[in-house]
């Protein structure tokens, strides 16, 4: 490989750079002669920690100064939590790999669903989830929760809520695998779009880039990706809508497609489609037709 140093664009939580080192450490697995200089950003989903994600505009808040930092050259990489990106990719930049999938599910911090008694409060600051777990507990009260990781953890330690609800592969990557109480099945609460997935971008006319992370690029994670991505793109890109899709490959090689959207009275619509390789984004922008007209 002819690349010496990539700079890799990161937010600067523990989690981001726990994922933008992980990339790096796969990196240097293809070519161990490469160096890896870190870049942290600052973004807006992070400076304002006291403002509701929808009301900062979305997805994007995580993401939009990440990408400037490689469109305008102070990165060559840029690594996200592939849940955080929307489903249209600005002009000048591609998503060159998507690495092995981890564990997409939600988790349950605190208690078990089960045993949670009723009226009790679960923090949550997604839509998507708080509406699956209204489906499956009508009981349970709803509160807002925004922060990093430990930030969360410890505002339940404090008694904000009695559970919060984190997604597995976070908690799995900083080695806090054992605050979970229950992880969800996805038949009670489907994972958001990308959900447990990184998707590393570059420059569109960056060949030395683009060849550095293609080794990185793991195909069935980026077919399920993709598809559920084009799932999101069809009921409007950067949505904060309560809805999630989740794509998988069943064992015989066909693809397992489940979408999920919720309409205004709370109420969950979800279908699933099973489909043979190749049809996965078509049948995932379908559910999202279909979804959207059932929610209306």
């Amino acid at each position: 490989m002819a690349v010496t140093t990539l700079r890799i664009a990161t937010r600067g939580s523990v989690l981001a750079r726990w994922q933008a080192d992980h990339v790096a450490a796969l990196l240097r697995a293809v070519d161990p002669q490469v160096t890896v200089e870190l870049v942290i950003v600052s973004t807006e989903g992070d400076r304002r920690l006291d403002v509701p994600l929808s009301t900062l505009g979305g997805k994007g808040v995580f993401v939009k100064e990440v990408q400037a930092a490689v469109l305008d050259g102070r990165a060559d990489v840029a690594v996200h939590s592939a849940k955080d990106l929307p489903a249209v990719t600005p002009d000048g930049l591609v998503i060159a790999a998507v690495p092995e999938r981890a564990d997409p599910r939600d988790a349950l911090v605190g208690s078990t669903l089960a045993g949670l008694a009723p009226g009790v409060t679960v923090a949550t600051g997604s839509q998507r989830r708080q509406v699956q777990l209204a489906a499956a507990r009508p009981d349970l009260v709803f509160v807002g929760l925004r922060g990093n990781i430990a930030t969360r953890l410890q505002r339940l330690d404090e008694g904000v809520a009695d559970a919060i609800v984190m997604a597995v592969a976070a908690l799995e990557r900083l080695g806090l695998a054992d605050r979970m109480a229950e992880v969800l099945d996805p038949e009670v609460m489907l994972p958001q779009v990308g959900q447990g997935a990184l998707a590393i971008e570059c420059r569109a006319d960056d060949d030395v880039a683009l060849a550095a992370l293609a080794p990185l690029e793991h195909a069935v994670s980026r077919t399920c990706v993709d598809a559920e991505r084009a799932f999101l793109d069809e009921l409007g890109g950067d949505c904060d809508l309560p809805a999630g899709c989740f794509v998988v490959r069943a064992e015989d090689g066909t693809f397992d497609v489940t979408g999920v959207l919720a309409d205004d009275a709370g109420r969950v619509h979800r279908r699933p489609m099973s489909v043979a390789a190749g049809a996965e984004a078509a049948a995932a922008r379908h559910l999202a037709r279909a979804l959207r007209e059932a929610a209306s």
